[in-house]
């Protein structure tokens, strides 16, 4: 079994004026691409680890063969955490539930003190990865990760996660980090938060 592209939910240009066409092409039709077409190529005629989702081979990274164990981390991350993101954005409107408001309250203080805590570790994040809202043991977090890291090698849930590698934002918004940071908050499928919350 080799790991195939997902269709996006929606049209690529669906999420503007938050998150251009042009880069969602690009960023899902050539950079996700990449990550399966090297994630494939690297677990190749390894029938124990074809037979693997891309969730159980991260889970499990510290049984990967070792000449393959960072080709798996980096692209099986990468196809793990687009497949996600692309599920977490939809066109506009949504709000979150209560629920997810009064989770995030109680272990952030306020619904801004989460958006703030998110923003930060988004923006903080040195050079390329990725921030997350993870739930581990039933306790959510926030964090940053480097690279295509996943939170699955952590044996964390990603739930929330916005990708700020510079392939993400940089047509739109070049240098400006936070705004795409800001914008992102405008394209969120709450309701596949929700589901990932309760999974």
């Amino acid at each position: 079994m080799s790991f195939a592209l997902p269709s996006l939910p929606y049209a690529y240009n669906a999420l503007e004026p938050f998150i251009d066409e042009q880069t969602m092409h690009l960023h899902h039709d050539k950079h996700h691409q990449t990550y399966i077409d090297k994630l494939n190529a690297a677990i190749a005629g390894k029938t124990n680890l074809e037979s693997m989702s891309v969730e159980d081979l991260l889970k499990n990274i510290a049984t990967i063969p070792e000449e393959i164990r960072t080709a798996v981390r980096n692209h099986g991350g990468g196809h793990s955490n687009h497949s996600i993101f692309w599920t977490i954005l939809a066109p506009t409107g949504q709000s979150p539930s209560e629920t997810i408001k009064n989770e995030v309250t109680k272990v952030f203080g306020s619904w801004d003190g989460f958006v703030q805590a998110f923003n930060t570790a988004a923006i903080n994040q040195f050079g390329s990865g990725w921030a997350w809202l993870t739930k581990k043991d039933g306790k959510l977090e926030v964090k940053g990760y480097a690279n295509q890291d996943s939170p699955y090698i952590d044996g964390a849930t990603p739930i929330l996660g916005i990708d700020v590698w510079e392939h993400a934002y940089y047509l739109k918004y070049q240098n400006r980090r936070p705004e795409y940071i800001s914008a992102f908050w405008n394209v969120i499928n709450w309701a596949e938060v929700e589901k990932r919350w309760n999974a």
